[in-house]
C-alpha cells in the first residue's frame, strides 16, 4: 500500500486552488496591502479625522431643542400638568389604600387568573415587601408604572390597529421601532429631561418611549394574524370595516396584544432604577440611594421589591392570555 509523502499532499492542496478564478481577491489583497503601506507612511499611525463636525451639529440640535420647548410651551405645559395630576391621583388612591386590602385584592385576582402558586408566591412577597419597610416605595412605584402602562397602551393600541391597516405605514413604522428597541436605555432620559426638565413626568416620558414598541408590534401582528377565511365571513355578512375591526379582528387579536401589553409593562418595570436617575421616586429611587451611599444591602432588597412586583404582574397578565386563548381555541 503506497503511502502519499507530504510533498504530494502540497502538491494536491495546490491543485485545490485554481490561481485564475481567484486572481481578483489576490489583485485586492495585494492592492489593499500597498495602500496600507502608503497611508503608514505618509501619514503614520492613529491619524485624526480631517472633518469634525460634531460639535456644530450639536449645537445646532441645542439650539433647536430651545426653540422647540419655547415655542411648544402652549403644548408640553398641559401635557406635563395633566399627566402629573394623573399620576399623583393614582399615587394618592395607592398610598390611602389600606395594604390588607390591597394584598386580598392582589391574592384573589392573582388566584383567578393565574392559580393557587402565583397567589401564594403574591401574599408572601407583599408580606415581605411591607415587613421590609418597602411598602410606601412599592406604591409609588405601582403609581408609577400603572400610569406609563395606560399611556403606552392608549398610544400603541391605535398605532398597531392603523399599521395593520397600512402596508406604508409598517413599512415606516419598522426601522423607527427597530431603533427604539436598541438604543440603550439611558438614551430614552435624554428627550423626555429635554422637554420636561427633572422629576416624575420625564420619568414617565422616558418609560413611555422605552416601553411602547412591543404592544405596537404584537398589535399590529395579531390583527394581521387573524385569519382570512374568518374575515372574509365577516364581510360576507355585511359587516362594515368598523365592525370587522371591533368584533372580530381585535377580539381575535387579544391574545397577541395582551402579550404586547406583558411585555410594556416589562419593559416599564425595567426601566424603574434608569428612571430615578431624572427624579422618579418609589423602589428605583431607594436603589439608587442605597448605591450612591454604598448600602448594597438596602439596594438588594428594593430590588427585590421590583422583581417580586415584576413576577406578580407577569404571570397574572400571561395567564389572562392564555385564558383569552383557549377561549378562542375552545370557539373554534
Amino acid at each position: 500500500m503506497a503511502i502519499s509523502s507530504p510533498s504530494n499532499k502540497k502538491e494536491k492542496r495546490w491543485k485545490g486552488f485554481d490561481i485564475k478564478n481567484h486572481k481578483a481577491l489576490i489583485l485586492g489583497s495585494v492592492g489593499f496591502l500597498a495602500f496600507s503601506a502608503i497611508v503608514l507612511a505618509v501619514l503614520g499611525p492613529a491619524v485624526e479625522f480631517p472633518i469634525k463636525i460634531g460639535r456644530t451639529i450639536s449645537e445646532g440640535i441645542d439650539d433647536s431643542i430651545g426653540w422647540a420647548t419655547t415655542s411648544g410651551a402652549w403644548f408640553l405645559d398641559p401635557t406635563s400638568d395633566g399627566v402629573l395630576r394623573f399620576l399623583l391621583l393614582i399615587k394618592d388612591f395607592f398610598e390611602w389604600l389600606p395594604w390588607p386590602i390591597f394584598i386580598v385584592a392582589t391574592v384573589i385576582g392573582s388566584y383567578k387568573t393565574a392559580g393557587r402558586g402565583i397567589a401564594i408566591f403574591a401574599v408572601v412577597s407583599l408580606t415581605m415587601m411591607g415587613s421590609l419597610g418597602l411598602w410606601v416605595s412599592a406604591m409609588e412605584t405601582m403609581a408609577l408604572i400603572v400610569v406609563a402602562v395606560i399611556l403606552s397602551i392608549s398610544i400603541a393600541v391605535p398605532i398597531g390597529i392603523l399599521a395593520a391597516r397600512s402596508n406604508l405605514l409598517d413599512t415606516i413604522l419598522r426601522p423607527i421601532l427597530d431603533g427604539m428597541q436598541t438604543m440603550p436605555s439611558f438614551v430614552y432620559l435624554v428627550p423626555a429631561v429635554m422637554f420636561f426638565g427633572i422629576g416624575d413626568v420625564p420619568a414617565i416620558f422616558a418609560t413611555i418611549i422605552y416601553a411602547v414598541p412591543p404592544a405596537i408590534r404584537l398589535t399590529n401582528l395579531g390583527i394581521r394574524q387573524v385569519s382570512s377565511e374568518i374575515v372574509e365571513a365577516a364581510m360576507s355578512f355585511g359587516t362594515t370595516p368598523r365592525q370587522l375591526l371591533l368584533k372580530v379582528q381585535i377580539p381575535m387579536a387579544v391574545p397577541t396584544i395582551m402579550a404586547g401589553i406583558n411585555q410594556t409593562i416589562m419593559m416599564a418595570l425595567a426601566m424603574v432604577v434608569i428612571a430615578s436617575l431624572v427624579g422618579a421616586g418609589g423602589l428605583g429611587e431607594d436603589v439608587n440611594r442605597a448605591l450612591n451611599r454604598f448600602q448594597p444591602g438596602e439596594a438588594l432588597l428594593s430590588g427585590l421589591g421590583i422583581v417580586f412586583l415584576a413576577i406578580i404582574i407577569d404571570r397574572v397578565t400571561q395567564a389572562a392570555a392564555n385564558e383569552r386563548q383557549k377561549a378562542l381555541m375552545g370557539e373554534r
